[in-house]
């Protein structure tokens, strides 16, 4: 190795930052999962994080990539998914943010992401935020210059319970300023009258504490939402399916009634 090359965060063995399903999906829907995989990087060993630690949410969105796939495959919609564990890098914040990479989640210690080197830091972003985000935007670009229209779904799943307190939403609508997406399917799911949906509950979307929305949505101009489901009602494979179904019904109701170009 050249003196001046920085030394590789991913062996040559290791799988890629990012997987792709439906690359050629002829749906007018982008989804993506930021929280998809908890897969760590051999040469950070476990972070220093009990397994059970790692099987929890602080590692990855439980469920997203299982139902995010299934919605993939209901839409003919391609899928681009984030292997590895937000506790290595944040796909969903921006570089250089308190929580990219979090040196406590909840009230689990990360050791292995105390006192990183600048050159530590900058390998986690280069090796994996960037390829990331490079995949999805390569994939808006091609969509804009083919002339295809475009909304973007960007997955994920919240905890029943946060700190003890009891969440009651079903599924939540994330959004920032763009409203389009977001208020037709609140109103859709309102009216089925069955489940609780949040209206930027359990999170809501900023510029500093997201990226994948404010990026690749808002500066494009793009209808979009963050859809977050209910980790419990997305364990096992029947419920991500179920749960798949029915978003995807939504998604498919909201653009046949929304004004989205």
């Amino acid at each position: 190795m050249n003196r001046n090359e920085r030394p590789r965060l991913l062996a040559a063995d290791e799988p890629p930052p990012f997987t792709v399903e439906r690359e050629r999906g002829r749906s007018p829907f982008v989804l993506i999962c930021d929280h998809a995989g908890r897969r760590i990087p051999r040469k950070l060993g476990t972070l220093g994080v009990a397994d059970d630690e790692l099987q929890r949410h602080i590692a990855w969105d439980i469920g997203a990539r299982g139902t995010a796939a299934h919605m993939a495959d209901m839409l003919d919609a391609v899928l681009i998914a984030q292997t590895y564990s937000r506790l290595v890098i944040d796909c969903n914040r921006p570089p250089g943010a308190p929580t990219s990479i979090t040196p406590r989640s909840e009230r689990t210690d990360i050791p292995g992401n105390h006192a990183l080197s600048p050159e530590d830091a900058a390998a986690r972003v280069s090796e994996i935020f960037v390829p990331y985000h490079a995949r999805i935007t390569k994939e808006l670009d091609d969509r804009h210059a083919r002339g295809e229209p475009t909304l973007l779904i960007s997955m994920h799943s919240f905890t029943p319970v946060f700190h003890e307190v009891p969440r009651p939403w079903h599924v939540g609508m994330l959004y920032n300023r763009d409203v389009r997406l977001a208020h037709v399917l609140l109103d859709l799911i309102r009216a089925e009258g069955e489940w609780t949906v949040g209206d930027n509950e359990p999170y809501s979307v900023s510029d500093g504490t997201d990226y994948a929305i404010p990026v690749h949505g808002e500066q494009r101009g793009l209808p979009h939402i963050e859809i977050e489901v209910r980790q419990d009602l997305i364990t096992d494979e029947a419920g991500q399916r179920e749960w798949a179904e029915r978003i995807a019904g939504w998604l498919v109701r909201a653009r046949e009634i929304g004004d989205f170009g």
